[in-house]
């Protein structure tokens, strides 16, 4: 284990893992407004209204661009985390994802400027997308090289447990604003309170992070030398194997996640019946038992290592997939609170050992780029397209096809988990 020079100052734990908490808090809560929005709002002010399921799949695709300019934002951003440290680069990709929300919230509409509304969206969405794709992996890297022996989990989960407190923020902010705002008014100006609310959140996270110190681990590893020159490079030439067993475990976090979010959303509140703010409702109560699984699964991953814990994740989910269209098909309330807990658990459940996991695949001076590029590979193949597919196989096919969708995902995080990459990394 190495050592750090006696001058080199340490961070406080509890410090460190705010500072990572609180900017994937940030991060996803901006990254989950958009994801109300696209659904509630971009398609009746951002699109042609003529015809209104085309212009919801139009904001759908919006949504996915950021998951496209996610993988150009690891490799940006982790190639400058892996070769100048984590800290700095943190602040950055913090700040891209904060000014780009707050744009959105500033961006005249459809009626106003026509066809150069959807365009400006798409570009500040893509902004969002190459901002977090640089978040993330720096805030798993910053609680996992600060752990202490046999905590790397417990730590890890800190900046996952960003993910259901951002959801929890906006959606609250959302029911807020529409209790007690008129449609009209929610319509008109309501909507942008919450992408501009969010750079007194950017405010808060700037002063924590400014205020850490580098990690032990890329310390150690610039004493030794050991930085490359293009990161990027060097883990598509010498780790292949663990990037793509990393996208192929990551991949059913986004597709579970996605769907209990944005597709049950849409389907819920359009084929189901239900108001927008039952429905928001209806996904707070299931994203407690995301917030709760959390660290039961870190917990259970550092007791009896990630490898196990996440082959029966994956086998939890292939069974959820089984009865998601019996459940959330009855359209009763029962059925679809089962569907949205049961869905959350399951993303909770992969979600919390999952930053551990891909940080363990890389070496230290790679870690950055290949944990991120991995995560957000992952988030193209299973996330951009999740609520557009799902929503096409719900029309054509039924809710089974949406059940069978799930269970694939968690089928190729059984075969990830089965490489060669993780049992090298294991030391199997």
């Amino acid at each position: 284990m190495q050592t750090l020079p006696s001058t080199q100052e340490v961070t406080p734990k509890n410090r460190v893992l705010f500072a990572s908490l609180i900017g994937t808090t940030i991060e996803f809560f901006d990254f989950y407004i958009y994801a109300t929005a696209a659904v509630l709002v971009f398609p009746i002010l951002f699109f042609p209204a003529d015809d209104p399921a085309a212009a919801t799949l139009q904001s759908l695709a919006t949504f996915a661009i950021a998951f496209f300019a996610r993988p150009l934002g690891s490799a940006v951003f982790g190639h400058y985390g892996d070769k100048l440290g984590r800290k700095a680069t943190l602040v950055v990709a913090l700040l891209t994802m904060g000014l780009s929300t707050v744009a959105i919230g500033l961006l005249p509409t459809y009626a106003l400027i026509g066809v150069w509304a959807p365009l400006l969206l798409a570009l500040c969405r893509f902004g969002q997308g190459l901002g977090l794709g640089g978040e993330w992996g720096g805030a798993v890297l910053l609680a996992t090289e600060n752990a202490p022996p046999g905590q790397r989990a417990w730590y890890g989960m800190f900046p996952q447990l960003g993910a259901p407190i951002g959801f929890i923020l906006s959606t609250s902010l959302f029911l807020l604003l529409t209790s007690l705002l008129s449609s009209e008014d929610f319509m008109s100006w309501g909507w942008r309170i919450p992408f501009l609310a969010s750079s007194l959140l950017v405010l808060v996270g700037l002063y924590v992070r400014l205020r850490i110190t580098e990690t032990p681990a890329f310390l150690a590893a610039k004493e030794k030398q050991e930085a490359v020159g293009v990161p990027l490079v060097k883990v598509f030439k010498d780790h292949k194997a663990a990037m793509l067993a990393g996208t192929l475990i990551a991949i059913s976090a986004f597709v579970i996640f996605y769907l209990m979010t944005v597709f049950t959303l849409s389907w819920g509140t359009s084929q189901l019946g239900y108001s927008r703010e039952e429905f928001l409702k209806f996904q707070l109560f299931g994203v407690v038992f995301f917030a709760l699984a959390i660290p039961v699964s870190a917990y259970c991953a550092d007791r009896f290592g990630w490898p196990v814990t996440m082959r029966w994740v994956a086998i939890i989910i292939i069974l959820f997939g089984a009865s998601f269209s019996v459940l959330f098909g009855s359209g009763h309330i029962a059925g679809v609170l089962a569907t949205l807990a049961l869905g959350f658990t399951c993303m909770g459940l992969t979600y919390g050992p999952l930053g551990t996991l891909l940080s363990d695949l890389f070496p230290t001076h790679v870690r950055y780029t290949g944990s991120s590029l991995a995560f957000n590979l992952a988030g193209i193949l299973g996330a951009s397209i999740a609520p557009f597919t799902a929503t096409w196989l719900a029309t054509h096919w039924g809710l089974m096809a949406v059940g069978a969708y799930i269970a694939l995902a968690g089928a190729l995080g059984l075969l990830g988990l089965n490489s060669r990459a993780v049992r090298y990394a294991r030391g199997d």
